[in-house]
């Protein structure tokens, strides 16, 4: 599993934002179309009716953001051994980003958990929007598209790459 810009991929699937689990929000851009998962979204908008694909609410990285996630995992670590886990006690989720699909039948928002932990760089972010776009170019750009991310997806051993080359990954799959 790794992440490349806004996306998750997994073996062979690709998401938009974070893979989901359990009733987790999410998005899977299959070969067939556009797949909501999770509870409060479900459905599937195939390939040939999605006109665009946008997405807002992305968190970028900044040195506040930064700073802040530093902060909260020392006080995370501090307050974790002070005191046991208990049923008063929730991790906070990560922040959700908005993926837009337009199709014939109008305008459908949908949710998926950013993986980024700090946000993503504006240039993930730019590289990202675009290759959204392309997804929407045609079947034969979005088959081969999704086939190359998937293919990178089942080759791939280990964590996320670094961001250098996560740019160039994005970059080439832009095209």
């Amino acid at each position: 599993m790794a992440m490349v810009g806004l996306f998750w991929i997994a073996e062979g699937d690709v998401y938009a934002g974070a893979k989901p689990t359990g009733p987790a929000a999410g998005i899977r851009l299959a070969p067939e179309g556009v797949v909501a998962l999770g509870d409060g979204q479900s459905g599937l908008y195939l390939w040939e009716d999605v006109h665009a694909l946008t997405v807002a609410d992305v968190p970028v990285k900044s040195l506040k953001r930064q700073v802040s996630a530093v902060r909260d995992l020392a006080l995370d670590t501090v307050v974790n051994r002070a005191l046991p886990a208990g049923p008063g006690r929730t991790s906070e989720a990560p922040p959700l980003m908005t993926v837009r699909v337009e199709s014939p039948e109008g305008d459908h928002e949908l949710h998926a958990y950013v993986a980024a932990a700090v946000g993503y760089s504006s240039t993930e972010v730019d590289l990202s929007r675009a290759l959204l776009a392309r997804l929407t170019e045609g079947a034969a750009t979005m088959a081969t598209t999704l086939a190359a991310m998937s293919e990178w997806g089942r080759a791939w051993e280990g964590g996320s790459p670094r961001a250098s080359e996560r740019e160039a990954l994005l970059r080439e799959w832009v095209g």
